[in-house]
């Protein structure tokens, strides 16, 4: 279980260091003013999504450093450079291309692995067990 004050105290680094104010911090990680209001007032705990998305937005910041404080911040292994910048720079198409490199294996057969044929996926997360991750969208 995590500390509520120590997490919050963490979170203020990560606002303070892209000196950001707590409602356009908000508005970087896609939630409402009022969560990081609660958050930081003690009032609420974190969601799972609340996490995820400062970690998607902000690569830098480490999973086990923002819940416990074991590690740095910022990552000293990953460059302090945005998400979309990252994509951009790093494109990977990983949705034009079949999800199997192996050439006997055709689309339709991978399709019926991750589910129906009438979803489109959307994103997938690549966790690591260093605590880092990959985050591709579809665009």
């Amino acid at each position: 279980m995590i500390n509520n004050e120590e997490f919050t105290n963490r979170l203020k680094k990560v606002i303070e260091y892209y000196s950001e104010s707590a409602s356009s911090f908000a508005e970087e990680i896609g939630v409402q003013r009022s969560s990081i209001s609660h958050i930081l007032s003690g009032r609420n705990k974190p969601s799972l999504e609340f996490v995820l998305k400062i970690l998607s937005t902000f690569p830098e910041v480490e999973l086990y450093w923002l819940m416990n404080g074991k590690g740095k911040f910022p990552s000293e292994k990953n460059t302090p450079v945005r998400l979309e910048e990252k994509v951009t720079s790093e494109k990977q198409d990983l949705f034009s291309e079949p999800l199997s490199h192996n050439p006997n294996v055709e689309a339709p057969q991978i399709q019926k692995q991750i589910g129906s044929s009438n979803k489109e996926i959307d994103r997938v997360i690549i966790f690591y067990k260093d605590g880092s991750f990959s985050n591709f969208e579809n665009s």
